[in-house]
């Protein structure tokens, strides 16, 4: 224990460590949870849906996707139909998260 103590402590003390560690946890803080993220457009969704698989997607990119196709876009299986239904709590907490991290 004390010795892995003393080589963190030794990192720390690194010249250039220190400022690289500590921007690196701020960086992470700001990135939006995965779940905000759309699978097809892989950026925070505006208009979340969710789809027969169970999964939230941006609406215009899963409207694209079921225009061609009538599978999953994350499992490829067969979706049991092809209703999207508004997904209003994901809606609301990357709204939340949004004014939490501004510009995040």
């Amino acid at each position: 224990e004390s010795a892995r103590l003393e080589d963190e402590r030794r990192v720390a003390e690194e010249p250039g460590s220190s400022s690289s560690a500590a921007a690196a946890p701020a960086t992470r803080e700001e990135e939006p949870p995965d779940d905000f993220i759309c699978p097809i457009t892989t950026e925070v969704m505006i208009d979340p849906v969710m789809a027969a698989d169970g999964h939230a997607y941006e609406r215009t990119a899963i409207e694209r996707w079921l225009a061609t196709k009538s599978t999953s876009p994350m499992t490829g299986e067969a979706l049991e139909h092809t209703f999207l239904s508004p997904s209003h709590m994901v809606r609301r907490q990357i709204r939340e998260w949004q004014q939490a991290h501004p510009g995040g």
